[in-house]
C-alpha cells in the first residue's frame, strides 16, 4: 500500500474514533438516558469535550478534501516523494491538531491546522502538474 493511501486509512480511522471520548463525557455529565435520548435542555459537556467535539467536526471537514485528493492522485497514478511526504504531514498534523484543540493549546492547534492545509495544497499541486 502506498504511503498516501496508508495515511488516508490511518487518519480516517483516527477521525472515526474521535467521537468516543466526548460521548463518554456526555454519559458522565448527563447520564446514559440523556445521552441516547433527546433531552430538552441537556447539561453542557466539559470544556475539553466541547473542544474535542469541535476538533472532530473540523477533522471530518478536512478529511473530505484530503480523501478526494489522495484518491484522485491514486486514480491518475500520481505518487511522488512529495505526495508521500505531504500525506504523512497531513496525518501527523491532523493528529496534533485534535490533541492541541482538545487541550486548548492555541498556537500549536493553528500551526497543526496550517500543516494539514499545506499538505492538501502540495498534493493538489502534484495532481495539477500532471495535466
Amino acid at each position: 500500500m502506498k504511503t498516501e493511501l496508508a495515511s488516508l486509512v490511518w487518519i480516517s480511522a483516527f477521525t472515526a474514533l474521535l467521537w468516543v471520548p466526548y460521548v463518554l463525557n456526555r454519559m458522565m455529565v448527563a447520564g446514559i438516558g440523556a445521552t441516547v435520548g433527546y433531552p430538552a435542555d441537556p447539561p453542557a459537556l466539559s470544556p475539553w469535550a466541547r473542544r474535542l467535539r469541535a476538533a472532530h467536526g473540523n477533522a471530518v471537514e478536512n478529511l473530505v478534501v484530503f480523501a478526494a485528493l489522495v484518491l484522485s492522485a491514486q486514480i491518475i497514478g500520481v505518487s511522488t516523494p512529495l505526495t508521500a511526504a505531504a500525506a504523512m504531514l497531513y496525518l501527523w498534523s491532523r493528529i496534533l491538531h485534535a490533541f492541541a484543540y482538545t487541550l486548548a493549546i492555541s498556537w500549536v492547534r493553528t500551526i497543526a491546522f496550517v500543516g494539514g492545509f499545506a499538505a492538501q495544497i502540495l498534493i493538489a499541486m502534484q495532481i495539477l502538474a500532471v495535466r
